[in-house]
């Protein structure tokens, strides 16, 4: 058992790396060069940080995308991760890369709007979580400077923030109050050229940047360190400036208040104070100002001062409408002041987050079109719309976490395993009246039910090719293609609107979540002598809920409301057949057809088509046997039956179905490698559609075949000793031990799938 100094040596361990001593400003010039990340303007740094986290590639909409990492929040396992919206995120970072180039938009403001639970709150969080993260790293450090003026010979001054006017030693050390750019301090001109070089030397699209004057407080530490010094008569005035005794370079850890600056809703005062600080009037008294306003006599604390060097975030930015147009000169002209005769450059990349309710503000004057006095601010304030999302497994994995707290990011190599975790039960304890914690069951496929109902309440459907609904849609966008038996379409096949409204309007996952967590706490009428039945919500308990409650949630209209209730029932067709299908399945787990058999069949149909022999086990030549083709496909595949044949050989129909299906998949296969040598025992049968279907499903008629004594009608309660009481057992053991139910939750899977089979059995 660890104890607490093991603690203690593990913080101490996690920290040592963090910080480093200070520097003197020809250190760090020389470290720059080494490294000119270091040195990197915000929007630079920023994007630095987006790119450090690497990508990965997805499938939204139906299309492969890559996607930035940065906004999984790797950096703290998941928790704030911004889900889906790919796209939107990617326009972000790209942005940022023209601003940070200085190939253009350095005047706009970066803007960020949707319906609320779109996840724009976790997008500011993710960005301060990163940001903090990355400085940590050797490759992300971030420097500003700290003076001493009491350490100049004979001085008796010192710099403060508040009531101690300075000390001796470190105490006299004052950071800059708004993180100001280490080669700020440097003359101008001497800066550009330093800039120059160290630009001629980097391979790379965004060269760095800095061109921000030092902030008012450095400049009274620089301008009295200057003056003394220059009455000294001394020739090496910048060196006595910035000796180490004066000034020193140091990294700080970005956090908000240093270097990101957040300005809530409930955050008030003037426009100044919001956006730069206050003067502490009580400290004007008592520094030696020579009748005027001391720049250490100001607070630093406004939301450009702690985002200057890095981000500036304003949330819910409909409360501060008012103060956005005070922001205009900010990306433009990169300065602002804190008073009528102190100006402070600020170098920050602005970014603004609102619900359309802002929009609405923005757009109250619109009529008066060229009158409209918002429309400058329009015109610098750059959208990115965030959306609910529309991808199954995204909505799926956001469920999960808004009811269980799960942080870690859903990575999949491929969709059959993703399509695994989508259809996984979810048990959450929860505390009944008699104060006894109970586990209450999310049966396989309630939560992915949840997800898909609230996906398919925000697609158009508009917009829908012909034989396709909206539950078809939302697998499209999931999946990127849909499986009917062996054909398989792309998502590029299908035409779509350009201008979509998909995720624009819908069921948000906070409704969603309040539904699913008032059904933990709600008793349901079913009992069963053996198993706890009324401790599992089943698939159609959570829609059914999630319908009903529609009528009493304000945030919907009466359209709404109408709407949503008529795309339910496609919703439960489609999760009736994924528990269908899991039964059946359940049902044929020790039937199911080995994929050495299907190998077989395929290297027989290969030889077939291109006259070749095979070589059979004893290693012996031989021509492909046509009876074991023709069993493949009348049992297996259940294609073709016996009057399709002459004797073994194929009819028409049957040689053209090798040929299509078979063939045609094959030589795809060997184009796609046509680098390797090309072998028939390599193909991976999984890449043809007909015998991925033979492997992976199962059907009514296979049970049929395989049970001919089955009375589904019989399952609730079957009789002892009879096929059906035997196969029962088997079913459910094979659906608790291979697919995730409980023994309880298959109880009531297979009774309902069965109770449907009974109606079409005879």
């Amino acid at each position: 058992m660890s104890t607490g100094d093991d603690y203690v040596t593990a913080s101490d361990r996690a920290l040592e790396d963090t910080y480093e001593p200070p520097m003197s400003i020809a250190e760090y010039i020389d470290r720059a060069f080494e490294q000119p990340s270091i040195a990197a303007h915000a929007s630079k740094y920023l994007l630095q940080a987006i790119e450090a986290a690497g990508t990965r590639t997805v499938v939204e909409e139906g299309e492969e995308k890559e996607r930035y990492r940065f906004f999984d929040d790797p950096y703290n396992d998941g928790e704030h991760a911004v889900l889906g919206n790919t796209d939107v995120l990617n326009s972000f970072v790209d942005d940022l890369r023209s601003i940070a180039a200085g190939r253009g938009k350095h005047e706009k403001i970066l803007w960020f709007d949707g319906p609320t639970a779109t996840g724009k709150s976790e997008l500011k969080r993710c960005l301060v979580n990163g940001l903090r993260e990355y400085s940590k790293t050797e490759a992300g450090r971030r420097y500003t400077v700290e003076w001493n003026v009491a350490a100049a010979e004979g001085s008796s001054r010192g710099l403060s923030y508040g009531d101690d006017l300075g000390g001796e030693d470190e105490t006299d050390w004052y950071e800059s109050p708004v993180q100001v750019h280490p080669l700020s301090v440097l003359p101008e001109s001497v800066r550009a050229d330093l800039l120059a070089e160290m630009n001629d030397g980097v391979d790379s699209d965004v060269p760095v940047r800095v061109e921000e004057r030092l902030d008012p407080f450095s400049r009274e530490a620089y301008d009295y360190l200057e003056e003394r010094y220059r009455r000294e008569g001394r020739d090496d005035l910048f060196s006595a400036i910035a000796d180490s005794r004066h000034l020193r370079v140091k990294n700080y850890v970005v956090d908000v208040g240093q270097g990101i600056g957040v300005l809530h809703s409930e955050d008030d005062g003037s426009p100044k104070e919001r956006l730069v600080g206050s003067w502490m009037h009580g400290m004007l008294q008592k520094l030696d100002s020579r009748g005027r306003k001391n720049p250490q006599a100001f607070s630093y604390d406004g939301v450009l001062s702690q985002g200057n060097g890095l981000l500036t975030i304003v949330e819910d930015a409909a409360q501060h409408a008012d103060l956005l147009q005070k922001l205009l000169n900010v990306p433009d002209e990169g300065t602002v002041k804190l008073d009528k005769g102190i100006g402070m450059d600020v170098d920050t990349q602005l970014v603004i987050i609102s619900n359309p309710d802002l929009e609405a503000t923005l757009n109250q004057h619109a009529d008066r079109q060229g009158m409209d006095p918002l429309k400058a601010l329009k015109r610098r304030l750059d959208k990115h719309e965030f959306t609910y999302l529309t991808n199954l497994s995204l909505e799926t994995e956001l469920i999960r976490r808004e009811l269980t707290g799960e942080t870690a990011v859903w990575t999949a190599e491929s969709y059959d395993e993703l399509a695994d975790q989508i259809r996984q039960p979810v048990t959450v304890s929860v505390k009944r009246a008699s104060d006894r914690l109970t586990d209450r069951e999310f049966a396989p496929h309630a939560i992915e039910a949840a997800a898909l109902y609230s996906v398919v309440t925000r697609l158009d459907d508009e917009d829908l090719p012909t034989g396709l609904d909206l539950v078809d849609k939302a697998v499209l966008f999931d999946r990127g293609y849909l499986q009917e038996g062996d054909t398989r379409r792309d998502a590029e096949e299908f035409e779509f609107a350009t201008d979509p409204k998909d995720g624009t309007h819908g069921i948000p996952v906070t409704y969603t979540r309040d539904v699913l967590a008032d059904l933990l706490h709600e008793d349901t009428d079913r009992h069963h002598a053996d198993l706890p039945v009324e401790d599992v919500l089943m698939p159609r308990d959570v829609l059914n809920a999630m319908v009903e409650n529609l009528v009493s949630a304000p945030v919907f209209s009466t359209g709404e409301r109408t709407e949503f209730e008529s795309r339910v029932a496609q919703v439960k067709n489609h999760v009736f057949d994924a528990q269908e299908q899991d039964v059946v399945d359940a049902m044929l787990h020790d039937s199911t057809v080995d994929e050495a058999t299907v190998a077989e069949y395929v290297e027989h149909v290969y030889a077939w088509e291109t006259d070749e022999s095979i070589v059979n086990d004893r290693g012996e030549r031989e021509e492909p046997d046509p009876l074991k083709m023709k069993v493949f496909e009348v049992e297996h595949l259940g294609r073709f039956d016996e009057t399709e044949y002459e004797g073994d050989e194929p009819s028409d129909a049957v040689a053209d179905f090798r040929r299509e299906k078979i063939i045609t998949a094959l030589n795809r296969h060997a184009w796609e490698h046509r680098d390797e040598d090309f072998a028939i025992e390599d193909v991976d049968l999984a890449a043809i559609p007909v015998v991925q279907a033979v492997l992976e499903s199962n059907d009514w008629d296979d049970v049929r075949r395989t049970y001919e004594d089955l009375e589904p009608s019989q399952w609730d309660d079957p009789p002892s000793g009879t096929e059906t009481a035997d196969l029962k057992e088997k079913t459910v053991d094979a659906m608790v031990d291979l697919q995730g139910y409980s023994e309880a939750s298959a109880e009531l899977t297979s009774r309902h799938v069965m109770g449907q089979v009974a109606y079409r059995w005879d």
